[in-house]
């Protein structure tokens, strides 16, 4: 077990939701007789979820503020309606229309981030609201008909990266690359943080620990590349997920590495702390609503181009689910904690329980009760962790430096916080000075 945890290079409870996320794959693959693990149901599994983890990437941030969007599912339905009847009525290009649902959903969220920023309405009766309106205008925008949608739209919504160059294997040379430019990454963050941390520490810290968990993580890599680069010839990695990896990386970044980021925090952390120490909370509110109903129109967007055409039912509470795998993944219902990979763990373990279940036949009733308890008790072991004085599941997935070396101090990075995830950054509270991560 000691073993164990240096490889993976901290708490083994910082890894829960990937333990039963990798519990629940191996389960299904045995109990379908092999039919989870292909490359046929990681390619649909990807791109038929992909717009519930783009929601859940924008549901964290409002979640952390201490907010929450019921009007998601909503939005994305209308926007796509309007980007189908722009598209249609107006005879523009499909890029065009595509820029104007965007804008949509960026009108949207400043009429939704005025009311809770600027006029104080809470965010769960602002977004009840707008549930009710942009459902209702998407009802009566396509008269309860559906409206198809150009082709090339499908490509974004339902594509896969082409292929290109000598046919030296078999596999899909995009996908192929996709994963060496993955496991490049992870190597340099390996050894970008091993290197800081040896910088610091006398004796140098053993470096067997890294060398294993790189070879592991390659492994792994390598094996989802196959998976995806395999499939059946014109398929490949999906051009949704690949869209959706970029969002992670930006989101992460901006979450973890910015001042908005860390503005973020404080204000979900303790809201009059964070205002007295300068964070400008209304700015904060509306930006981050603003940023919501984005997302959720470009989710809006490839489902449309998925489904091949937009439907007055597009969106029905895909809320929940967002909300589900944001929860799932450890965020904290009174705000100031949550990440994006902790909202993208728990969305595949919604996606893999879905997948699962109807690979066995279970049928959509049971499914419901199933994914029910699932939460429930994702959100019960979080409380009881936190109750016994443990971090919680989110709190683990990122392991906080010492307050004294977030103002841009020298002090060495802890052994403890140089994990899989590669070297974190600070609580982004912290730069406030407040304690972000949780309510004092």
């Amino acid at each position: 077990m000691k073993t164990l945890k240096k490889v993976l290079g901290g708490d083994l409870r910082q890894f829960t939701m990937v333990f039963a996320l990798a519990a629940l794959l191996i389960a299904f693959n045995i109990m379908s007789d092999g039919r989870m693990l292909t490359s046929s149901n990681f390619q649909n599994l990807l791109s038929g979820n992909a717009y519930v983890l783009i929601l859940a990437i924008g549901m964290v941030m409002v979640i952390v503020i201490g907010q929450i969007d019921l009007s998601v599912g909503s939005v994305a339905g209308v926007v796509g309606m309007v980007v189908a009847l722009t598209i249609r009525d107006w005879g523009i290009p499909w890029w065009l229309g595509v820029l104007i649902g965007l804008a949509a959903g960026g009108v949207i969220g400043a009429w939704q981030g005025f009311w809770l920023a600027k006029l104080g309405i809470p965010g769960f009766i602002t977004t009840l609201a707008g549930m009710m309106i942009f459902r209702g205008a998407v009802i009566w925008m396509s008269g309860s008909i559906s409206v198809p949608v150009p082709s090339e739209l499908t490509f974004f919504g339902a594509g896969y990266l082409p292929e290109w160059g000598p046919a030296f294997t078999q596999m899909n040379n995009s996908t192929l690359l996709l994963g060496l430019l993955a496991v490049a990454w992870f190597g340099w963050s390996q050894y970008r943080g091993y290197a800081r941390l040896a910088g610091h520490s006398d004796p140098k810290p053993p470096v067997w620990p890294v060398v294993t968990r790189f070879v592991l993580v390659t492994a792994l890599i390598g094996y989802v590349t196959w998976l995806f680069a395999s499939g059946r010839p014109g398929t490949s990695f999906p051009v949704p997920g690949l869209i959706l990896v970029v969002l992670v990386i930006v989101y992460h970044v901006v979450t973890q590495r910015t001042v908005f980021g860390r503005a973020i925090y404080a204000v979900g952390g303790n809201r009059a702390a964070a205002a007295l120490s300068g964070v400008n909370t209304q700015r904060t509110y509306f930006l981050v609503m603003l940023n919501m109903s984005v997302l959720a129109a470009l989710a809006g967007i490839l489902f449309i181009g998925r489904s091949t055409s937009a439907g007055p039912s597009d969106g029905t509470s895909w809320e929940l689910d967002a909300i589900a795998a944001v929860f799932i993944g450890g965020a904290a219902v009174s705000g100031g904690i949550g990440t994006v990979i902790g909202s993208m763990v728990g969305g595949l373990v919604m996606a893999v329980l879905n997948s699962g279940l109807s690979l066995m036949g279970v049928g959509a009733d049971r499914t419901q009760v199933i994914k029910g308890l699932v939460l429930l008790a994702a959100v019960a072991f979080d409380v009881y962790n936190k109750q016994m004085g443990r971090p919680s599941i989110t709190g683990l997935l990122f392991k906080r430096k010492p307050p004294a070396q977030v103002g841009g101090g020298s002090q060495p990075q802890d052994a403890a916080e140089f994990t899989v995830f590669g070297s974190v950054p600070a609580e982004p509270a912290a730069a406030t000075g407040l304690e972000g991560g949780r309510r004092p």
